[in-house]
């Protein structure tokens, strides 16, 4: 009884770590010791097989969590784009066809309510080993090898630049009109979808506007 116990608060143990922090099992090494340990705690309830059938779903759901983030950097790594070649496009691509984000959509509310669709994307794919990395890494002289550290913390680097490729974009297309009427319009209309994400409370895309 004591073992089974035992072996319950185990399970308890392994099933909120590899909810929490999946990324902790990304090498063969740490998936090899989980079985292993899997394995000897299957050993202690081998007559109903309860216990065989938790370990084998918390397994289930870690390697999907792990595919899932592994497929959600692949995508991330696609549209990662050099500098240059983002210049290239910007200088080859006609004037007549840029458009300006107001006629792409002249609601504040709609844009304020797609920017924060975004912002929940990205913050679902933070994970808390994200943010201890950085934190390992605070009195490191190296710290910024840290954030440069894809494997590791590329879910935060992706959110850090998605702030900053916002706030480019606001000041682009302000600068990017040339009347003072137009550009005036603009900034109230920027204003009004800071206003709104402030509503919705959406801070962090609230901040990259203003």
């Amino acid at each position: 009884a004591k073992l089974k116990s035992f072996a319950a608060k185990i399970i308890q143990l392994l099933k909120e770590w590899t909810e929490t922090f999946p990324y902790d099992f990304q090498d063969e090494k740490s998936m090899k010791e989980l079985k292993e340990i899997s394995h000897r705690i299957t050993q202690c309830d081998e007559e109903n097989g309860t216990v065989k059938k938790i370990i084998s779903q918390m397994t289930q759901n870690l390697l999907m969590a792990l595919s899932a983030r592994s497929q959600y950097q692949e995508i991330r790594e696609k549209f990662r784009q050099p500098v240059t070649d983002k210049g290239t496009i910007l200088k080859t691509k006609p004037q007549s066809t840029q458009k300006d984000i107001l006629s792409v959509c002249c609601d504040p509310l709609i844009l304020a309510q797609q920017l924060t669709y975004i912002e929940l994307e990205r913050v679902s794919n933070i994970y808390p080993e994200d943010l201890m990395q950085i934190v390992s890494h605070m009195d490191s002289l190296d710290n910024h090898k840290c954030r440069g550290d894809v494997t590791k913390t590329y879910n935060l680097e992706a959110y850090d630049n998605w702030f900053n490729c916002l706030s480019m974009l606001v000041a682009t297309e302000i600068c990017r009109v040339v009347k003072k009427k137009q550009r005036t319009r603009m900034v109230e209309f920027f204003i009004d979808v800071a206003r709104e994400c402030f509503n919705i409370g959406n801070f962090n895309s609230m901040m990259a506007i203003i």
